[in-house]
């Protein structure tokens, strides 16, 4: 039996907090396509209080911004990044072009290209989010993306300068302080003074995943990244104050921000409760932890494993922290999520800010069709196709006219018959099939 100890919004008042926010993004970004540079200005003053002369940064801005972080940061941003380089890198290896000969002389293959220009959104309205200029930008570095563009929103009234150190080290070609809608929209619909990218990335709030949700056909983008969700999958192999802690680690994020546990444990579910309580009286962040804990927390009771696991599959969420006897029977058996973090001895913040795996994960269940932004998603595969003999043509040829015929493509099937009667020395009549 599956029971709920605690529950957050009802599924019905989350739609209608969705529809708020689509009309918003759909307004705006019609706003910003009709008016372009100024109606960015103004949603930039309107929301960020920053109003700059440009609101791209210059070599000189970004090197006096650089200039103001400590050495002992940029040791840690340097560090980072390596971790996250060095696995962008190994999952780039795999992805290998292939080239087979399938029958003699005909020749199939593809070839991996990377997208030609990319816009990274990274956050910073309520916490600058340093780590995600590793995770979006430095990830399409090593993918080989020719055009890189950065937008962050203004922190405390100015580009944060580890943002944007973090930005320059992952190698932005083109650096922008705009936040929200109006950085999305601008990047991805273009302005006079911002040429459009052909893809957006990078994890923000409700807006900016519905944003790229509206923007997504115009341009591509990497998946759904809106507020961030967490899960916690324990047993009493762990206590209270660690499913608690990682609780709420992610529902300090911001107000809307699902954090569950999911337990056959009661004892264990009742005591992280009571040890969540306790730890929102001391959080510093106590103030948005404990809003998204009291709309968005969940706390579900499980009889068994099989029941736990079929609870996680169907939530789906972006973080699943595994404490358990069997974390290997769960990395085997999970199918949707966004990330998996296995045992006590690592967490969601390492996959987070340093670890190496990328942070940019799926919310609102779709880990069921996608996984997170890898270097991956900014390489295209693209297929061809030679046929390099007489022989093979009329070959190929042959099987196509029938083929194109049975369907009914006439058409098609005289592309297939000039080869047959050109390479093949055979005279197929016009609009017939090859015999």
């Amino acid at each position: 039996m599956i029971d709920y100890l605690k529950r957050g919004k009802p599924e019905a008042d989350r739609a209608a907090d969705d529809a708020k926010v689509r009309a918003v993004v759909e307004a705006t970004l019609r706003d910003i396509e009709e008016r372009g540079d100024a109606a960015v200005r103004e949603l930039s003053q309107k929301f960020d209080g920053y109003s700059p002369e440009t609101f791209r940064l210059s070599p000189s801005d970004i090197e006096a911004l650089i200039s103001r972080v400590s050495e002992r940061d940029m040791e840690d941003i340097r560090f980072a990044q390596a971790q996250i380089r060095k696995f962008a890198e190994a999952q780039r290896s795999t992805m290998l072009d292939v080239e087979i000969e399938t029958i003699p002389g005909v020749i199939l293959g593809h070839k991996t290209i990377p997208v030609q220009s990319v816009g990274c959104y990274v956050p910073a309205g309520k916490f600058p989010m340093v780590a995600s200029a590793h995770m979006s930008v430095l990830t399409a570095s090593v993918a080989g993306v020719p055009r890189v563009v950065a937008a962050t929103p203004p922190f405390k009234g100015e580009p944060n300068p580890a943002v944007v150190a973090a930005m320059h080290l992952g190698g932005a070609h083109e650096i922008y302080a705009l936040g929200g809608i109006q950085g999305v929209g601008a990047m991805a619909i273009g302005t006079a003074t911002i040429d459009p990218v052909h893809m957006i990335v990078g994890p923000g709030n409700a807006y900016v995943a519905e944003a790229k949700r509206q923007l997504f056909g115009r341009i591509g983008i990497d998946l759904l990244a809106g507020p961030t969700e967490t899960m916690v999958i324990a047993d009493e192999t762990v206590d209270a104050e660690m499913c608690a802690t990682d609780l709420l680690g992610q529902a300090e994020h911001g107000y809307d921000s699902p954090a569950v546990l999911v337990t056959n444990s009661r004892k264990l579910a009742e005591q992280t409760m009571a040890e969540v309580d306790r730890l929102l009286a001391i959080l510093p962040t106590a103030e948005t932890a404990a809003v998204s804990w009291r709309d968005y927390g969940e706390v579900i009771v499980c009889d068994t494993y099989d029941e736990m696991l079929q609870v996680a599959n169907d939530i789906a969420a972006e973080h699943v922290q595994v404490m358990t006897d069997r974390d290997d029977w769960f990395l085997e058996n999970m199918t949707s999520y966004g990330a998996l973090f296995l045992g006590p001895r690592t967490n969601v913040a390492n996959g987070d800010k340093v670890i190496g795996t990328n942070h940019t994960l799926p919310t609102k269940k779709a880990g069921r069709y996608t996984g997170g932004l890898w270097v991956g998603k900014y390489l295209k595969t693209h297929s061809y196709q030679k046929v390099l003999t007489d022989q093979a043509a009329a070959t190929i040829g042959e099987y196509c006219s029938r083929l194109c015929m049975l369907e009914g493509f006439v058409g098609h099937a005289e592309q297939a018959n000039v080869r047959v009667r050109r390479y093949g020395g055979r005279n197929v009549p016009y609009g017939a099939a090859a015999d």
